[in-house]
């Protein structure tokens, strides 16, 4: 079977033919050329309008990138010609194997956008022999028409969150669609301001907008205020894991503390290594950490009462009530203001201030999984890290998008991946 019997089975261009096919001797790698050539009946498409028009003349051959044969480079070789567009005036020619002055057929640029959800770009680049800005303008492009082309339509659950990309305070704002059978990014901003959300709820039209049932978040005030004056009936869930992260962080500031104080005393530093055991739940100790945990709850230290504080108040997610649970949180928030150990004193301040959100979770369970926001976070943790080349702000969310957005893409006569 001949080269061009392939190309006319999975790239077959309307108006035009595959012509001559050669070896190239002087290249720097194995290159194989196609010339393409216009059919005998065929009219050039303006590429202003999209008419087709009396031809002008003929420009110099140029070449197309195609995807490579057994790493064998094939280029596409053709003569552009060029329009008398009554509209227009005198323009270049349309043609379907790529865009304006692109030197990769679109065909390729996909190619190369797919291997790169499955390797780092800089590998995309090396395996194909092509540059990284090649491969980034192809995730772009790819990108680019995904967003365009996606459908918003019939969102009912959304998870909002941070995530930092670059040293220092820089955070990225993240909209996911958390469903069952639909988890995706759909929104990607600077920052974590309430701008950088709102612009969000700006871009969906009233038709999404009232198709939204749920939203779960974190406890960030910009995040909050945002999402109470765009999504007015909405159930609010404040996420689980943020909730149980807020104890942890004031155990451990706790931990330090009394560390610190006990050491300064002359006392024997029996919290040194005790980190891990008063942060990991006890399911998930080792057997030295469990000896050591137990250990320490024979003394009366804040540290091992926060702790205890922190595991009694797993039960309050056990409750199937949204009644017995409210009476529960009343409760343990009560117990732990009168605890005098200030970190805890905090985060049972901040569970009552935000009371109604954190009940929501019993009115929204099994309707949303907070879990899949903070799964999605990993992902793009993830991607941040495998892109540690990018220095800019369109790099990271062309990044993003592509890795998790669950974008759609064009149907192609043949899958080459």
């Amino acid at each position: 079977m001949q080269l061009k019997s392939i190309l006319n089975r999975v790239e077959r261009y309307k108006s035009f033919v595959y012509g001559k096919v050669q070896w190239v001797e002087d290249a720097a790698r194995p290159t194989i050329e196609v010339r393409i050539e216009p059919r005998a009946n065929g009219r050039a498409i303006c590429s202003g309008c999209g008419r087709p028009g009396p031809g002008y003349d003929r420009l110099p051959e140029r070449r197309f990138e195609f995807v490579p044969l057994w790493q064998i480079a094939v280029f596409f070789v053709y003569a552009m010609r060029r329009v008398d567009c009554p509209r227009c005036g005198v323009t270049v020619e349309r043609v379907p194997w790529a865009e304006g002055k692109h030197t990769m057929t679109t065909t390729f640029r996909w190619f190369l956008a797919r291997w790169a959800k499955r390797l780092s770009w800089q590998e995309v680049a090396g395996i194909f022999q092509v540059s990284w800005e090649d491969v980034f303008r192809s995730v772009k492009y790819a990108v680019s028409w995904g967003l365009a082309h996606r459908d918003l339509s019939g969102i009912e659950a959304i998870g909002v969150d941070e995530i930092q990309w670059q040293r220092g305070h820089h955070y990225l704002t993240l909209v996911y669609q958390i469903e069952d059978g639909m988890k995706r990014l759909l929104w990607v901003a600077r920052d974590r301001t309430e701008a950088s959300l709102r612009d969000f709820f700006q871009t969906l039209s009233e038709e999404v907008r009232l198709s939204v049932r749920f939203v779960c978040s974190d406890m960030w005030q910009a995040y909050l205020n945002v999402i109470a004056e765009q999504l007015k009936n909405v159930v609010h869930v404040l996420d689980r894991f943020h909730i149980m992260k807020k104890m942890g962080e004031a155990i451990d500031e706790v931990r330090r503390g009394e560390a610190r104080r006990l050491a300064q005393d002359g006392y024997e530093p029996v919290l040194k290594p005790s980190r891990w055991c008063l942060l990991k739940r006890p399911e998930n100790l080792t057997e030295k950490q469990t000896v050591k945990l137990a250990e320490l709850l024979q003394y009366n230290l804040q540290s091992v009462r926060s702790y205890l504080l922190r595991e009694d108040f797993q039960r309050f997610w056990e409750y199937s009530s949204p009644g017995w649970a409210a009476k529960f949180l009343d409760q343990w928030c009560t117990r732990t203001l009168r605890s005098r150990i200030e970190p805890m004193k905090k985060v049972a301040r901040s569970l009552r201030e935000h009371r109604d959100l954190i009940l929501n979770w019993f009115r929204a369970r099994g309707k949303v999984s907070a879990g899949a926001v903070e799964g999605l976070n990993n992902k793009a943790k993830l991607t941040t890290r495998k892109a540690y080349g990018f220095r800019t702000y369109e790099g990271i969310e062309t990044a993003l998008y592509h890795t998790l957005g669950a974008l759609p893409e064009p149907e192609f006569t043949h899958e080459f991946c």
